[in-house]
């Protein structure tokens, strides 16, 4: 026997087996108790007030904080905007609807490697419209200037560019390769002359890289990617206005005659997305809704499943979305299916299909995430 899902559409509400997804209008979110969903408001309470008694334990200052952050690498600078950020923020969506708030969810701030999640969004937006025909192949056949010439460069795929496991070698916006989070052994001749990994084979975390999965869907889109974010993703969720999104000072590159600037996955040497709470909780609704919103679907739902897939290389990674599988990163007493962004500074976008929650949470000191999360699902 077949079994047919029947959705119905009604006033920006999709139901599906009795279940209500709750889509809000720009400048309208609605907000329901804990206790219509059956979770216990007290617990959520607890929640709630251990985030906000948790700050990052840096400096508000975030200019300063980078350079603290990562003073161990050779060369760092600070090459794009910063800003002061606001204390504690976050939001809880149950089904759409918002159940916990609290900080300012208003305040537009950086939020750091989350960036990377809504830049790897732009690649699946590349594979949904064709202009990129096939994950799997090499970018070098896209990208024919000098950036991905050579014998190992010329083998990488995107597929590796967005699991992070290219082992790209060379200089983009004045910034080394191995000048990025660097061994914590040997010295600078070392890490040059380095052997390199065969693509695919080893996980990097490395933000050159990434800002070069940047430069390289730019050339793709041939407009810069905030323009696409805003038209394809931001705009038809009802994202506010406030957001922006940066590249470095020296990131300008010509195409078709316009100068367009090539943006940043992150706020390692400033730059990076500039958001405010709420908008990163829609975006994490949309994902939390396999990519449509409100009838209309924006991604691929089998794009959103490959982007959560583990990688070879590393069982916690997708395509720059963070896995809850078993590895070195797991949270251990929390579900294998979660999937999420993660920023320096403690920014979180947190996804759970089966539980149709979203969890976004700024400014929270990172190794306290994981108790701030099984304090959430013991109120469920």
């Amino acid at each position: 026997m077949k079994f047919i899902n029947v959705i119905i559409l009604f006033f920006g509400f999709s139901i599906c087996f009795g279940q209500t997804t709750y889509f809000p209008e720009r400048g309208n979110w609605q907000v329901k108790t804990p206790a219509s969903f059956g979770i216990k408001a007290e617990s959520l309470k607890q929640a709630v007030d251990f985030a906000s008694a948790n700050e990052y334990k840096d400096s508000r200052d975030l200019r300063q904080a980078i350079l603290k952050g990562f003073e161990n690498e050779p060369y760092h600078e600070i090459m794009g905007p910063t800003k002061r950020r606001g204390g504690p923020a976050g939001v809880i969506l149950k089904n759409g609807y918002i159940i916990a708030q609290w900080g300012d969810v208003e305040r537009v701030d950086m939020t750091f490697s989350v960036t990377k999640s809504f830049l790897s969004t732009t690649a699946l937006l590349a594979l949904n419209r064709g202009l990129i025909e096939d994950v799997n192949d090499k970018v070098i056949d896209y990208v024919w200037d000098n950036t991905f010439e050579g014998a190992h460069n010329s083998k990488i795929t995107w597929k590796q560019l967005l699991d992070q496991s290219s082992d790209w070698s060379g200089q983009l916006w004045n910034s080394y390769d191995w000048a990025d989070r660097p061994p914590s052994s040997g010295n600078i001749d070392d890490w040059k002359d380095r052997k390199l990994n065969e693509p695919g084979t080893v996980f990097k975390y490395n933000d050159v890289r990434v800002n070069l999965l940047a430069y390289s869907l730019l050339q793709v889109w041939r407009k810069p990617l905030p323009q696409v974010l805003k038209e394809e993703i931001m705009d038809p969720i009802d994202a506010s206005q406030s957001w922006r999104w940066f590249g470095y000072e020296n990131a300008w590159v010509n195409i078709d005659g316009l100068k367009m600037q090539s943006v940043t996955g992150g706020g390692h040497s400033g730059g990076g997305l500039f958001i405010n709470t709420l908008d990163m909780a829609r975006f994490g609704l949309l994902f939390e809704n396999n990519g449509k919103w409100n009838g209309k679907q924006l991604l691929s739902a089998e794009s959103i499943e490959k982007a959560i897939t583990p990688s070879v290389s590393n069982s916690n990674y997708g395509y720059m979305w963070w896995l809850n599988k078993e590895g070195s990163r797991q949270w251990k007493n929390l579900p294998e299916h979660l999937f999420y962004a993660a920023g320096f500074g403690g920014n979180f976008i947190v996804i759970d299909r089966e539980q149709n929650l979203v969890i976004v949470t700024r400014w929270l000191e990172p190794s306290q995430i994981e108790a701030f999360l099984t304090k959430v699902y013991s109120a469920l």
